[in-house]
């Protein structure tokens, strides 16, 4: 009788020891029975660059995503590309991790989603662009120019391996640690935390990225647990760089320039009721951006227009390649039967990027910026491009073909205003979303509530002790076609452009230039009926202005952010 006794006793503690560890080891459900999580960023992708949202490049796959799941209309980043990944990977404002302004190290005190995921039991990987660990270039100039030309230096770390995403909660990583790079050599390529010190000859950046997150895609269908994958593209960020067969089916399309592109652009976006023309209207195309002000089209000779429109061809060719990729890594889904139950969320750091590599500020070689290829080829610089989208070329596409790529919104990269912080956002889930397929939701989101509505998809409780608050909100509810409301407002800064979104309302003023210790004016606009911020209503409703800059004051006090004398 002792025996049956004591057995009885260690029967019931053991019991009651695997109720204890089922209630602490993970808040979620089963593992097979708990969604994998695909997110693919695209790098300096115009708005309307898709072709769901108004674009005539090739996008079948994004699109097939976008008819098949959820279309977000009102979706937010943080304008350049460092603060927006680390809104997307802390569900926080970038300043309260170190990432307010590009180049630095997010903070390694606060924890990634990546990290929270891995604690669950998730496989993590990544599979591309970081650009959050701080640079460490050579002191020597002509030396730090060999290290980035692959000609010395090449088991160099290119940062504080503490920083790397291999540390921060990501199992594997392939792709870059730096933010630009060529894409037939790219320099900052890591697998985990070591240098890849050579490339196949037949290397292009972006196909490579989506064969490695197709693999990586397969390995993972061996294993019961579910996977957090981040797959961060280099395209279409400058080089223009693309093979040559992509190119020429873009090559004569832009032929007749920016102003027809806006318009053609803008007609499918009302003809795909994307927007109202009422409360929408067709804004005036830009170039003066500082740094590399340009010519109206009109005032182009025949030789600058084929240039001009040979950039655009380039471009088109990234994203229609970046595109086949993204068709490549759905198909590896569906064939290891994870597609159904993959939440995958489709969104851009920022708006087309202005930068044409023309100016004499800053747009030469050196810091992270090539002068020769690895075999000592030139590398071209400036307005006279004799190879574009070639190795030896490093050019962009410039701020009239951004602003036009942001059709309908104004400006770009790093400004404030709509054209630099409204991104495409798609969110596709078969097994999981009810909503009809192809359904819009006008919900305002913003990057960093990704982190906060995957946590809640998967039934993740972040660690908050020790933590800055999460500003991001959870998104279930928008996903599940029910209203909702932030609650409270939403701002942005970046390297002294600002705004704030509070209701229909959105106070926004320029960015004043990097070395200005003074912000650009207000402007104040009603999104309601004026979308594309075309009126400036400051004058009519001082009081208005006055109220929703004392609350960005507070805001960019409270996350310390890089203060400005206001003008």
């Amino acid at each position: 009788m002792a025996v049956k006794s004591l057995l009885k006793q260690v029967g019931a503690a053991l019991a009651i020891g695997a109720a204890l560890w089922a209630q602490t080891s993970s808040a979620a459900p089963a593992a097979d029975e708990r969604p994998n999580f695909l997110i693919i960023m695209a790098d300096d992708l115009g708005y309307s660059d898709v072709g769901a949202y108004g674009g005539e490049i090739d996008t079948p796959n994004i699109d097939r995503l976008a008819s098949g799941g959820l279309q977000f209309t009102n979706f937010y980043n943080s304008a350049r590309c460092s603060p927006s990944r680390a809104n997307l990977l802390t569900g926080r404002y970038a300043h309260r991790v170190g990432m307010g302004e590009n180049g630095g190290s997010m903070s390694v005190d606060v924890r990634t989603v990546a990290q929270e995921f891995k604690d669950a039991r998730y496989r993590t990987a990544m599979v591309g662009k970081w650009h959050l660990t701080r640079a460490t270039p050579l002191a020597d100039p002509a030396e730090h120019l060999k290290w980035i030309n692959h000609q010395a230096y090449l088991d160099r770390d290119f940062g504080d391996r503490a920083t790397y995403p291999a540390a921060r909660g990501f199992e594997t990583h392939y792709g870059l640690i730096w933010g630009v790079s060529s894409f037939f050599d790219p320099f900052s390529l890591v697998e985990g935390f070591e240098p890849v010190p050579t490339v196949p000859k037949d290397f292009y950046l972006t196909d490579a990225l989506s064969d490695r997150a197709v693999s990586d895609i397969e390995s993972f269908a061996k294993e019961e647990r579910p996977f957090f994958m981040y797959l961060a593209y280099t395209a279409p960020h400058w080089p223009l760089h693309a093979p040559e067969k992509a190119i020429a089916k873009y090559r004569g399309r832009y032929d007749g320039g920016w102003e027809q592109l806006q318009e053609a652009r803008y007609a499918k976006q009302v003809k795909l009721g994307l927007i109202d023309p009422k409360t929408a209207p067709k804004t005036q195309l830009s170039g003066d951006w500082a740094q590399n002000p340009e010519k109206p089209w009109d005032q182009l000779s025949q030789a600058e227009r084929a240039q001009a429109s040979a950039k655009m061809s380039v471009h088109a060719a990234m994203i229609d390649v970046m595109d086949q990729g993204i068709g490549r890594v759905i198909d590896a889904l569906k064939r290891t039967g994870q597609y159904e139950n993959t939440v995958i969320v489709f969104v851009s750091d920022n708006g087309a990027s202005p930068e044409t590599m023309t100016s004499t500020r800053g747009y030469q070689p050196g810091y992270d910026r090539q002068s020769e290829t690895r075999d000592g080829r030139k590398i071209h610089y400036g307005v006279d491009q004799p190879a574009l989208g070639s190795a030896t070329s490093m050019a962009g596409i410039g701020s009239y073909w951004a602003n036009a790529a942001n059709t309908p919104w104004r400006y770009w990269k790093a400004e404030a205003y709509d054209g630099g912080v409204h991104t495409p956002f798609i969110v596709s889930w078969p097994k999981g979303l009810k909503l009809k397929p192809g359904t819009r939701v006008h919900t305002l989101g913003h990057v960093m509530d990704i982190a906060p509505t995957f946590y809640e998809l998967a039934g993740v409780k972040p660690r908050t002790e020790g933590q800055p608050p999460i500003d991001g909100i959870s998104l279930t509810k928008a996903l599940a076609g029910k209203k909702m409301s932030r609650g409270k407002p939403l701002f942005f800064e970046h390297e002294g452009s600002r705004a704030v979104i509070l209701d229909d309302w959105k106070l926004v003023a320029r960015a004043p230039g990097p070395k200005s210790k003074v912000y650009a004016p207000w402007s104040l606009y009603h999104l309601k009926t004026d979308r594309t911020e075309t009126r400036d209503l400051i004058e009519s409703e001082p009081k208005r202005a006055a109220a929703m800059a004392r609350l960005w004051n507070e805001w960019s006090t409270s996350v310390h952010a890089r203060q400005r004398s206001e003008p």
